[in-house]
């Protein structure tokens, strides 16, 4: 287990510097001065190109998950680590090559499917952050034979809390689409959202740890 997540670890470093040189070259043709908000219109082809890409990455991440994983929470943690790994050495990586972000709280265009996403810095650093962190500890429970059973209502809340964080980041998705600037980021339903996923994951230990029910 160690070893998959120390290559996983190195993959998901290689693909965000990957993803951050292209978005480096982006953000050269169309923002020379430097990234802000509104966008640029792009012409449709190099459009639906970028879609593409954006749909390809994350097609990628999840086939790693199936191929690194024996089984479904095995490959949904191998997933949320590879993607939370992704996801700030992409930021990183920007610093390193642009120096940006200026700070944590820079707005920056998060994902274009199917609406622009848009929200500051930070607010995908913590989600992924967390991904990172519940994927290993989920990975050691599994590996110590632990059963992990998360009830339909449970999935539910679940379902609920990432809802409510894309509600944050697709809000303006429209308006930034049209050429607008987005509103101001809404951290309260934010930290709900976060706030529940962190509470059905703490449910889910205590209960495993409680009842000891190996496989």
């Amino acid at each position: 287990m160690k070893r998959k997540i120390f290559y996983i670890f190195i993959f998901a470093v290689s693909m965000a510097y990957f993803e951050s040189s292209v978005v480096v070259y982006l953000r050269q043709l169309y923002y020379p001065e430097g990234f802000a908000f509104p966008i640029k219109q792009i012409p449709t082809k190099m459009a639906i190109i970028e879609l593409g890409r954006e749909a390809s990455t994350i097609l990628m991440l999840i086939a790693l998950g199936v191929i690194a994983g024996k089984n479904f929470w095995q490959r949904f943690s191998y997933f949320m680590i590879t993607f939370g790994v992704w996801d700030i050495f992409y930021y990183i990586w920007l610093k390193i090559f642009i120096d940006w972000p200026c700070h944590l709280l820079t707005l920056d265009l998060l994902f274009l499917i199917p609406l622009p996403w848009s929200g500051p810095v930070l607010s995908p650093i913590i989600v992924s952050l967390s991904l990172v962190i519940a994927g290993i500890i989920i990975l050691i429970i599994d590996n110590k034979g632990y059963v992990i059973a998360v009830t339909k209502k449970e999935w539910v809340f679940i379902f609920i809390g990432a809802a409510l964080i894309l509600f944050t980041y697709l809000k303006d998705g429209i308006i930034v689409m049209k050429g607008g600037v987005p509103r101001e980021y809404n951290w309260f339903i934010f930290a709900i959202g976060e706030l529940i996923g962190i509470l059905i994951f703490i449910k889910n230990l205590f209960k495993i740890i409680m009842k000891r029910e190996k496989i």
